[in-house]
């Protein structure tokens, strides 16, 4: 067996106990997306070997859209850890404080996206170029997401013990290796180089794992609540934004009409 079918072993059996642990702590109920996620890892990784064993042909397609999957699926954590970050004040918020956070990072990913074309990818065929931007965009927003917190956890009251920085920590690290794989893997020279970098790549995704497993092994921190200023801070700045929709949603029938002003 060679070293890479050795870790995707690893790796799927790590992804099984990890999905246990999110059932067994019951995890799976505060960041549902985030569950989906990692069940769409054994999906995806068990399809993508029976595709590429039936329909070599096509594989690139599939791949391209298992990518846009993933993608969609991490774009959606990162609103979850967005809004779980809020749960101390939740209960004071609506359901549409959540539009200007997947506001946020919407514009951050469109800020990134034209810097996620990697050096040597204009020559690359469509869809390889597309995969390849669309999953260094993600990498980028998980990584700012991740030093966000790191930089804000102390006003967001939030520690290595709470269960949205644990996350917030394994997909940033998981960023850090994938941006690093890619831009390695524009320069390799041989194929036997390639896949050194591949089986880094899978090397990085099983520490992942294992950090999330021991993580999540451990009881969850009680979560601290906000500081009375941060409450008002974060309360005043979603009733703005909650007045800025409406003023712009609702019609202006204050202004007079072209019948009125004869």
């Amino acid at each position: 067996m060679s070293l890479d079918n050795i870790l995707s072993f690893v790796s799927g059996v790590a992804d099984i106990i990890l999905i246990g642990l999110l059932l067994y702590r019951r995890l799976w109920r505060n960041f549902p997306v985030f569950f989906l996620y990692m069940v769409q890892a054994i999906v995806g990784d068990l399809g993508g070997v029976i595709f590429l064993r039936s329909n070599r042909a096509s594989y690139a397609a599939w791949y391209l859209a298992a990518t846009i999957v993933d993608s969609t699926l991490l774009f959606g954590v990162l609103i979850e850890l967005a809004w779980s970050t809020l749960r101390p004040i939740r209960a004071s918020l609506s359901r549409r404080a959540l539009i200007p956070i997947i506001g946020l990072i919407l514009a951050l990913g469109a800020a990134v996206w034209p810097f996620a074309a990697l050096p040597g990818l204009s020559g690359a065929a469509g869809e390889k170029h597309l995969i390849v931007q669309l999953q260094q965009t993600v990498s980028i927003l998980q990584v700012v997401v991740f030093l966000a917190l790191i930089a804000g956890g102390q006003m967001l009251s939030i520690g290595w013990r709470d269960r949205e920085l644990q996350i917030a920590t394994g997909l940033g690290f998981l960023s850090f290796v994938s941006i690093a794989t890619a831009f390695l893997q524009m320069h390799e020279t041989s194929w036997a180089e390639y896949r050194q970098l591949i089986s880094i790549e899978i090397g990085g995704s099983i520490c992942c794992l294992l950090y999330w497993i021991v993580s999540f092994a451990q009881r969850e921190a009680k979560r601290r609540e906000f500081t009375p200023e941060m409450q008002r801070i974060l309360l005043a700045a979603a009733g703005a934004a909650h007045a800025t929709r409406v003023a712009l949603t609702e019609p202006q029938t204050g202004k007079p009409s072209n019948h009125d002003r004869r």
